[in-house]
């Protein structure tokens, strides 16, 4: 029997640097289909492509490609087995700046901040009123310097952090989330400088996309991805995640599981234009990534971006982005183990 196959491909990658203006999101696509039928599909809808491989941002460029691009989408995702994952950076670097300069203080004093997701509607509430309430170039030199502290770990990037927050309206924006660095809490200082702590988003996707493929997956499966730069911490990833063989589940959300052993049981890196399921996972990414920079005005609105959206099914799309809607996002993440998810894959992942 014939192990299924899951291609994978990310857009959006820029490593430990979570602020860069003209990425603004990061995520990943992953489809279970074989080059056979992947090509077949290529070559219904773009007859005539003559460029060595499918690529999505040369695609859509021309503005006759774009109904095939969406015809294309949603054949894939009617027919296939599907998952695409988009993260908002800026949300990530806040989510992270909360598990890592706020979160410390509360354990120690024996609080799950995490509980019911209430550190992601803190997180939410920052992305919108820290602009708003201490300036916006004072909130992002704050998350720049926590970017920083994390990347250096050093006691001046360290102190830099702390006065950042001091010289800011901290105590009026939100004390809950800045005090703790405020105060120069030891816990969370300590926290910052552990060496597998970083701000690079690889595991957030991978664990994400996972989640997903280990419930789609009938059994055994492998993944196949791009042989590129921004791949190869995917790659020594997914290999770790492979290789670990303790039993153990734990609850994401209310749709969202991991267990292991994985049934993932092989990763193998290839030249897309060697892989034509590997460039459908490349226009999944890309136009996710794009109706996503089109909805936040980052890009002009070339097509209907909740039309492109609108072809995927709840259980194929998951999004990390900041709501508002508090109740909602408690229903959603009541009796999660957030905090036990993330002290595991920080023990045994971040290396």
């Amino acid at each position: 029997m014939t192990m299924e196959h899951f291609a994978v491909d990310e857009s959006g990658y820029t490593g430990i640097d979570l602020m860069n203006a003209e990425q603004r999101f990061q995520g990943a696509s992953a489809i279970a289909i074989s080059d056979d039928e992947a090509k077949r599909l290529i070559k219904e809808h773009f007859p005539q492509l003559q460029a060595p491989e499918l690529k999505y941002g040369a695609l859509a460029r021309r503005t006759s490609n774009r109904e095939r691009l969406i015809s294309l989408q949603k054949n894939v995702l009617a027919d296939h087995k599907c998952v695409t994952y988009i993260c908002d950076k800026r949300f990530l670097l806040i989510l992270m700046f909360l598990d890592y300069a706020t979160e410390p203080w509360y354990h120690k004093r024996g609080t799950d901040f995490y509980e019911d997701g209430q550190n992601y509607a803190m997180a939410s509430l920052l992305y919108y009123i820290g602009p708003r309430m201490m300036g916006a170039l004072t909130f992002e030199g704050i998350l720049a310097a926590f970017q920083n502290a994390v990347k250096k770990k050093t006691p001046e990037a360290l102190n830099d952090l702390v006065l950042r927050v001091r010289r800011s309206k901290w105590e009026e924006t939100l004390a809950e989330g800045f005090g703790p660095i405020a105060m120069a809490s030891p816990e969370c200082l300590s926290a910052i400088t552990v060496p597998e702590v970083s701000t690079d988003a690889a595991i957030v996707v991978l664990q994400s996309l996972i989640s997903r493929m280990e419930v789609m997956a009938d059994g055994p499966y492998r993944v196949e991805h791009d042989r590129s730069k921004n791949l190869l911490q995917y790659d020594t990833l997914l290999q770790r995640l492979i290789a670990h063989d303790e039993t153990i589940e734990f609850t994401q959300t209310q749709i969202a599981s991991i267990k292991f052993p994985l049934k993932l049981s092989e990763v193998t890196q290839v030249d897309s234009k060697d892989s034509p399921s590997v460039q459908l996972a490349d226009v999944l990414i890309g136009a996710a990534i794009e109706a996503g920079n089109m909805l936040t005005g980052q890009r002009p609105a070339e097509i209907d971006p909740e039309r492109v959206l609108s072809l995927y099914r709840d259980d194929q799309f998951i999004h990390l982005i900041p709501s508002i809607d508090f109740e909602e996002q408690k229903k959603f993440r009541e009796g999660t183990q957030a905090n036990e998810i993330i002290e595991y894959f920080g023990k045994h992942f971040h290396k």
